[in-house]
């Protein structure tokens, strides 16, 4: 079933309505990115039925995403939106609101009563890295191709990128990769835990779909209260991470034998 399908994203779930699949749908322009499309990705973040459990995000086409549609570097920008120029003059307060506004696109995400799936193959540049980074976990092509450009360009990485990037491959990393800007390609993806899981292009969808069906197989409260037990690790010391392990536990055990908070 579509539940959405505007401005090149398209969401829809399946049967059971437990899997939500979020597609990038312009592929003629490599599914680049622009303010619509964020918006697009909020509003599909808020249209998903509460019984879903996965969120699958993919690309159509040969890339997953080129980044941000470099019309948003021109003077006029894109019809109907105010020029980045134009956000520039604005206020303090004026210009973080912009910003904060397209980030939620990039938020969702890691809601703790879901799991997210990036299938991710050809090039994720940018805007296009930082929303394979929103996601909890990635599936990759072997011919994927990751890229933070923004520094390059006088910017910084602004799409919520920055925290998870640190996370998975640490900070000397980090910071190298985006300062070069430099192509991370599929054996380092792996090595370094930007994938989970490299595959051949021809079998990215049905190596996602395996992933889905065993993200599924396990109790669906257990899940939510493991996902955000590992979420808070960074937030936790170790005391107080066994702290929290024993208040999970103990919500679960009363919940399996019947026994209400």
């Amino acid at each position: 079933m579509t539940l959405l399908d505007k401005d090149g994203v398209r969401l829809t779930v399946d049967d059971a309505a437990t899997v939500a699949t979020v597609t990038l749908a312009n592929p003629d322009k490599r599914n680049a990115q622009s303010p619509a499309l964020w918006r697009a990705l909020a509003e599909a973040g808020r249209l998903l039925p509460g019984s879903v459990r996965v969120a699958v995000l993919r690309g159509e086409g040969k890339s997953f995403s080129a980044g941000l549609d470099r019309q948003a570097f021109t003077p006029e920008g894109f019809d109907g939106e105010p020029s980045f120029i134009e956000l520039a003059r604005g206020s303090d307060a004026e210009l973080d609101a912009a910003i904060a506004e397209y980030q939620e696109g990039f938020t969702w995400w890691r809601r703790n009563d879901l799991i997210s799936v990036a299938a991710v193959q050809g090039h994720a540049i940018g805007a296009g890295f930082q929303l394979a980074l929103a996601c909890d976990l990635r599936v990759c092509a072997d011919d994927v191709q990751f890229a933070m450009r923004e520094t390059s360009l006088g910017l910084v990485p602004d799409l919520t990128g920055t925290h998870p990037l640190v996370g998975l491959v640490g900070y000397a990393r980090a910071l190298e990769i985006c300062v070069t800007g430099r192509y991370v390609q599929a054996a380092e993806a792996e090595r370094t835990g930007l994938a989970n899981l490299v595959v051949p292009a021809s079998e990215l969808d049905a190596a996602v779909a395996d992933l889905a069906a065993a993200l599924l197989a396990a109790p669906r409260d257990a899940v939510i209260e493991t996902k955000a037990l590992l979420r808070g690790v960074a937030d936790r010391t170790y005391e107080e991470q066994r702290a929290a392990e024993r208040a999970a536990q103990a919500r679960r055990l009363r919940d399996l034998a019947g026994i209400a908070d």
